[in-house]
């Protein structure tokens, strides 16, 4: 313990030693790699950190802009489901002998491999904060697929959503606008960016759904997202081909030049469902349930400094981090190891990242606040063309 305290004292020390005007190249290096050291030191910590050549320079707090929900996301969900007529309800918590029914562990990927495709798709939202329409998009992605048994399988449009139901969607959104768009507007089909520079290298595309000719294509790149390289051909956020986005694109209004047969007309590659909002009650049991039934659903959990070191294992939060934001993330199972219980989780930040693009979190404590705004279509919506 004397280590992990010399280390922190070292991590905070340096940081706010450093000049943030011109910080020099050990000095940021020495920072990052310090705070890993010291959260692999912990005793029985659970997730293992790491840094690697991209990010090794990088400063502490330099992904602050990725997450991108806002902080009134969770009171105005409650408040809408407090609104008769909204569209949005509070799902009630399930019975005790419900909850002593759920399986220990489940994953959406196995349990409807008809719709791996649309599960699998680990995305990208590049060096944008527009994680709150990711996290929607790709949820309903999966719900559509499940709810038609594999008929829609096709990813929904992270640029509609994002550009469309937020004026300017890289600065952050709530966890209501997206759902609401979708039902209300629907959502036009919509892949990766279909410039992949793993293609180029020969690699594999990080999209399942590459140059398969949807609507609206996502048009910021591909970023290196923190963390070890691997084989990740991704320039680093912020360097160049990855810059941060100030000014959002517009949203868009016609299908991309690549967009082929039905998916090529805006106005009518639309879907949609006919239920309502629901957000869930703080309970693991509840949201298990949900997902079971219905598929994986939006979350949003507070991200704190650590996070961004994170390469695997079951993520909590260590004393040596501070607060950067609200992220906005797809859960789509649980199990448990080695006694701990967890949630897995689908980032946004391509399948490089993390465990394959995955990482997951303490279940059941509501760690971070990641039970505290769940959000997904009503149980038993049908998905279909508008």
């Amino acid at each position: 313990m004397k280590g992990l305290a010399v280390a922190l004292a070292l991590v905070f020390s340096g940081a706010n030693a450093r000049s943030p005007a011109s910080p020099s190249a050990y000095d940021q290096q020495t920072e990052r790699e310090l705070m890993v050291d010291a959260i692999n030191a912990i005793p029985d910590i659970t997730w293992k950190a790491a840094t690697g050549p991209k990010d090794r320079l990088k400063p502490l707090h330099s992904s602050r802009h990725l997450y991108g929900v806002k902080e009134s996301s969770r009171d105005e969900l409650l408040q809408a489901a407090a609104t008769p007529g909204s569209g949005v309800i509070m799902a009630p918590k399930i019975s005790d002998v419900e909850a002593a029914a759920l399986p220990t562990s489940f994953q959406s990927i196995e349990a409807w491999p008809q719709c791996a495709q649309t599960i699998g798709d680990i995305r990208d939202q590049s060096n944008c904060g527009c994680c709150w329409a990711f996290g929607a998009a790709s949820a309903a992605s999966d719900r559509a697929c499940i709810a038609t048994n594999g008929t829609l399988s096709m990813p929904f449009s992270d640029q509609d959503v994002c550009f469309n139901a937020e004026k300017s969607g890289c600065n952050g959104g709530t966890l209501l606008t997206p759902w609401q768009y979708i039902k209300s507007t629907g959502v036009v089909t919509g892949s990766q960016n279909v410039e992949d520079l793993a293609v180029d290298e020969g690699l594999p595309p990080s999209d399942p759904f590459w140059e398969q000719g949807f609507c609206a294509p996502f048009t910021l790149p591909h970023c290196h997202h923190h963390g070890p390289q691997g084989l990740d051909p991704y320039p680093a956020e912020g360097d160049a081909g990855c810059p941060s986005v100030t000014r959002s694109p517009a949203g868009p209004n016609a299908c991309d030049s690549s967009s082929v047969g039905d998916h090529s007309n805006f106005a009518t590659d639309k879907y949609t469902f006919d239920g309502q909002t629901y957000i869930y009650p703080s309970d693991a049991s509840t949201i298990m349930n949900a997902i079971m039934s219905d598929g994986p659903v939006e979350a949003a959990f507070s991200v704190y400094s650590d996070f961004e070191n994170y390469v695997s294992g079951i993520y909590q939060k260590t004393p040596l981090s501070t607060y950067e934001g609200g992220h906005a993330i797809r859960i789509v199972g649980w199990g448990s190891e080695g006694g701990v219980d967890y949630w897995t989780v689908a980032n946004s930040w391509n399948p490089y990242w993390g465990e394959s693009g995955y990482f997951r979190i303490l279940r059941g404590v509501n760690e971070c606040g990641i039970e505290d705004q769940v959000t997904a279509s009503s149980p038993g919506s049908m998905w279909y063309k508008m």
